[in-house]
């Protein structure tokens, strides 16, 4: 198996399960401590991403750095002073972080969220235990990110499962042991964020190798500031276009409909967790493509990954989108929150896939460390997004809110795409509209379609689970036979494993 099949089936699985368990977990969080209090965990989330802006671009820069020095001998202390240097600094923002957070607190309690069941000191204290878990999950994407430089995924993501469970099925029995509170709640994820850190840091300087001390050189910092400044524009700008709806919806709407878009919103963003996982096996992959100056094989890396995003993402999207209702009553057991969710899930899911398809091309970019197109079109973005959802908020609610994220990431893939491929793989864009999106997007489209014209009423728990899950694999099925270079490689997997088995 290649050291990309390889990462990419780690990558799934370790993003997966943290995801699966995110997911799945999200109704007893809402009956064990209610409705508003889960409207606080997708504050968190939103917060989260946007404190985490002040990683500059770093943790992406250590991936590829780190990469790049893979590919030199005799480079482990050159490796240790970058990661030193990196962590110092990475942990130094945390604690301006922490300081921010916890300061801020009263006057998020009071002045930007609007509860009816939790008191404002209840929110006050919650937002400080946040400060504590964002800034200890800080330096994470640092440590991630060199993992990933390493191509030690398989490790990453074995890490990942562990810190995931502890983090989510640990907080159901601490609330069940002691109080069901959002206290309660956000008291557990930082005390295990700081804990998780600290682990995560032995294990990778003990895979670093080399046995120099490493040391503090601010030369290395300023050395890669270009870079990872543009990295962290990109950053600032991604972010802002991902959470700003979470945000501008969180001071809109009162805490409870901000509650069912946030339920709404954790399920369509988590068509990331079987996207990401492709990015960041073959981000390291591209960058050393790049640098071998190997076009050949990157062109056809590159439309190879295309494929397997719109294959495994589309389907999965189109799925949730057509059978949200349903989904949503199979998975809560709750018509009110299902009745109010549905619409808003369907219209996000659609938004996310067009984001999906960005992620391989977004890669490509990176790798030959060109950042402008995607500074330029985030910064445009930003600029229409904020009263683009004030004015869509206050006409249609969190349904406008959903529809413009879709307007918003159709308009960049459109504008994009053309200009990606004009630049970096000149001749390259019918055939990635034709084979890596048209093709297998459309089989999965007509598979979905008809069979929710056909959906029968009244099929009972077991039967809806198991027509949805037929669908699934019908889309899923023809969107890879409808792939040819997805196809080829899953084909020759197929063959692989039948000569193994009678050999």
């Amino acid at each position: 198996m290649s050291i990309i099949r390889k990462n990419i089936i780690a990558n799934m699985v370790g993003n997966g399960w943290a995801a699966i368990l995110a997911v799945a977990l999200i109704p007893l969080y809402i009956h064990l401590m209610g409705i508003e209090s889960y409207a606080l965990v997708g504050f968190f989330a939103a917060m989260q991403s946007v404190f985490l802006l002040l990683d500059i671009g770093l943790a992406a820069t250590i991936t590829r750095e780190i990469a790049r020095l893979s590919t030199k001998n005799n480079s482990e202390k050159e490796k240790r002073n970058l990661l030193r240097t990196l962590e110092i600094v990475y942990w130094i923002l945390a604690i301006i972080v922490l300081i921010l957070i916890i300061n801020s607190a009263p006057w998020i309690s009071t002045k930007w969220l609007s509860a009816s069941q939790l008191s404002p000191e209840t929110i006050e204290r919650a937002v400080s235990l946040m400060g504590w878990t964002i800034a200890a999950r800080m330096p994470l994407a640092l440590y991630y990110g060199a993992l990933q430089g390493m191509q030690r995924q398989v490790l990453q993501n074995t890490i990942k499962v562990i810190l995931g469970t502890i983090q989510h099925v640990g907080v159901v029995i601490f609330l069940l042991l002691t109080s069901p509170t959002i206290e309660s709640f956000f008291l557990w994820q930082a005390v295990t964020g700081v804990l998780g850190a600290g682990f995560v840091a032995v294990i990778l300087w003990s895979c670093l190798g080399g046995n120099q001390k490493a040391r503090f050189e601010p030369y290395l910092f300023s050395k890669l500031w270009r870079f990872a400044s543009s990295m962290g524009v990109i950053s600032i700008l991604s972010t802002m276009a991902l959470q700003l709806d979470k945000l501008v919806l969180s001071k809109m709407l009162t805490l409870e409909k901000f509650g069912y878009y946030a339920l709404a919103s954790s399920l369509a963003m988590g068509l990331s967790v079987i996207v990401s996982p492709i990015f960041t096996a073959l981000y390291p992959r591209f960058t050393q493509l790049v640098a071998a100056n190997d076009e050949t094989s990157l062109r056809y890396l590159y439309h190879k990954s295309c494929q397997l995003v719109t294959v495994v993402a589309i389907p999965v999207a189109l799925v949730i989108s057509f059978y949200s209702l349903d989904i949503l009553k199979l998975w809560t057991f709750n018509d009110t929150i299902s009745e109010h969710s549905s619409l808003i899930l369907s219209i996000l899911i659609a938004g996310s896939a067009v984001n999906s398809l960005m992620n391989i091309p977004y890669a490509l970019q990176l790798a030959y460390g060109w950042t402008t197109l995607t500074i330029y079109t985030n910064s445009i973005a930003i600029a229409v997004l904020v009263p683009m959802l004030v004015i869509m908020v206050a006409w249609y609610g969190a349904v406008g809110a959903a529809a413009f994220w879709v307007a918003l990431n159709v308009g960049i893939l459109t504008i994009n795409m053309p200009i990606i491929h004009k630049k970096l793989l000149k001749g390259e864009l019918s055939r990635w509209l034709v084979f890596d999106l048209v093709l297998p997007g459309t089989a999965a489209l007509l598979i979905v379609s008809i069979s929710w014209l056909i959906f029968p009423p009244d099929l009972g728990v077991v039967g809806q689970i198991g027509w949805i899950g037929f669908v699934l694999i019908a889309s899923l099925s023809a969107s890879l036979v409808a792939a040819p270079l997805v196809r080829k490689s899953a084909w020759g997997i197929v063959k692989r494993m039948i000569a193994l088995r009678f050999a």
